[in-house]
């Protein structure tokens, strides 16, 4: 068994269980096989891991999560778990400005059959408040076409562990997987629509104001 299933098998699905109370809608809606995208809100860091304790121990090899290459590929500990227990796609913010093209290393990880984790707003926000979500999504949409888009969304762990916080504590939490998004036509109605596709599943649960 590989490293990085050890460690979801031994570490990341008892902590999720025992800390957060994990509670899954509907994931038969996940994708079986790559290539695929799966596209959710970003609240946590701990909503990586959450979103690939989803998948069985047989698929976890490929599914990689993009990331930040400047904060997780640091030198250190930190690099090394990036790399080797996570499998990040790093992506270098900024870089468009810079010559290089955002999206390659994500092409290529879609294209080698990864179930690709990307979250849309590009950085974490405020719990249960959705961020302007930025267009990397629709350009991977036109350049993968038959690549199947699955929303979802997380609720909770933004309160498990906010932003700025290093230590987790107790909190019930939630997943909510949607269908496979439709091509919805240009930029701007595709990232509507992505948006109102989110809303919807969040609609689905009953929760109390955020405080």
């Amino acid at each position: 068994m590989s490293p990085k299933r050890l460690f979801f098998a031994l570490v990341v699905r008892p902590f999720l269980l025992v800390v957060t109370g994990f509670n899954v809608r509907h994931a038969e809606r996940l994708p079986k096989q790559g290539p695929a995208l799966v596209v959710a809100n970003h609240n946590s860091h701990l909503d990586t891991v959450a979103l690939m304790s989803l998948f069985p121990a047989r698929l976890l090899d490929r599914v990689r999560p993009v990331a930040a290459a400047d904060y997780f590929l640091k030198s250190g500990p930190l690099a090394w778990f990036s790399r080797n227990l996570i499998g990040i796609i790093p992506v270098t913010r900024g870089g468009r400005g810079a010559g290089e093209d955002p999206l390659a290393s994500i092409s290529a990880a879609l294209e080698a059959g990864s179930i690709v984790i990307f979250f849309p707003e590009g950085t974490r926000g405020e719990p249960e408040r959705f961020k302007e979500m930025k267009s990397g999504i629709f350009h991977l949409s036109l350049r993968h076409p038959g690549v199947s888009i699955v929303p979802v969304f997380l609720h909770g762990l933004g309160k498990a562990l906010p932003k700025g916080a290093f230590l987790p504590v107790p909190f019930f939490c939630d997943v909510f997987v949607g269908e496979p998004l439709e091509r919805l036509g240009e930029k701007e109605a595709f990232l509507a629509g992505l948006k109102a596709r989110l809303e919807a599943l969040r609609a689905e649960g009953t929760f109390p104001e955020w405080n």
